[in-house]
């Protein structure tokens, strides 16, 4: 009665998990033919698998016919995929959902069949992996958006400053650094810009536009998307003429990306003045 009970409750708690990871995607994107066969839509396996998504309340789609929305970004879907463990007397068939990173969401149970003819066969094996959608009440509820970073800006905290103040000696300051051991470091005096202007009036600046982490590039039509691990669209690149050189845009800026000396940079024009990023891309 103990082992019974406890592996009830594991199921009920892997239930639990598969829906709340689910719940997270908007669509299931369906191939119109899978992976190790030779014919589109064989033995009827995708117009199946729709078929039995949308009947399970989800919002299925192929993947040549996506929505804007999903179109825009592809991590409002999920990927579905066949794992065929089929031998020469039993059909054996899983199905697995991937994320936008080709991550595994879920995987059902392995479905089987004894049907000699092929569709028969797969079409059960299909129903029988199913069952594992039966338990999960699925209902899209989007993933809240991360808090944004706060961004702290020290324009016009100094208007003036004369000699006197700029000759000061440097002061040392107690800080903590994110592994928790103090240490000091050395405050330096502001530095004096005369009328002529210097560093400042540089028309090229830097300044991070987008997280400075790694983005993950994915294959969109005619370029890719630069998406973080929340994952959240921050950037598109479209191919241009030039090679190695895009044509980028954020909700905001446009510009170019462009790699130079092995580095990847984004480039766009903000105030009337060139900025340019530095960006840390995974292809």
């Amino acid at each position: 009665m103990k082992i019974s009970l406890f592996t009830l409750l594991l199921f009920a708690l892997f239930l639990g998990n598969a829906q709340a990871d689910l719940n997270q995607y908007k669509y299931i994107i369906v191939p119109k033919k899978f992976d190790g066969f030779r014919n589109v839509n064989q033995y009827q396996t995708s117009t199946l698998i729709k078929f039995l998504f949308v009947e399970n309340g989800y919002t299925a789609v192929y993947e040549d016919a996506l929505p804007d929305d999903l179109n825009r970004d592809r991590c409002l879907g999920t990927v579905v995929g066949l794992k065929d463990d089929s031998s020469m007397f039993t059909t054996k068939i899983s199905l697995i959902l991937k994320d936008c990173q080709s991550k595994v969401v879920f995987e059902t149970k392995e479905g089987t069949s004894k049907e000699k003819d092929y569709k028969d066969a797969y079409n059960e094996a299909i129903r029988d992996a199913f069952v594992s959608f039966k338990g999960l009440d699925y209902k899209y509820s989007p993933k809240e958006e991360q808090e944004a970073p706060v961004k702290i800006s020290f324009k016009n905290d100094v208007k003036e400053l004369n000699e006197t103040d700029a000759k000061k000696p440097a002061a040392a300051v107690s800080v903590e650094d994110n592994t928790g051991k103090k240490g000091e470091v050395t405050e330096m005096a502001p530095r004096v810009v005369n009328q002529e202007g210097d560093a400042t009036k540089k028309a090229l600046q830097k300044g991070p536009i987008v997280p400075p982490t790694v983005l993950y590039a994915q294959v969109i039509n005619n370029g890719y998307q630069l998406v973080d691990a929340s994952p959240k669209v921050i950037l598109k690149m479209l191919k241009s003429t030039l090679e190695g050189v895009f044509i980028a845009e954020s909700l905001e800026l446009n510009g170019v990306v462009y790699k130079r000396n092995n580095k990847w940079y984004f480039e766009y024009n903000k105030d009337g003045k060139v900025v340019v990023d530095e960006l840390n891309i995974k292809f």
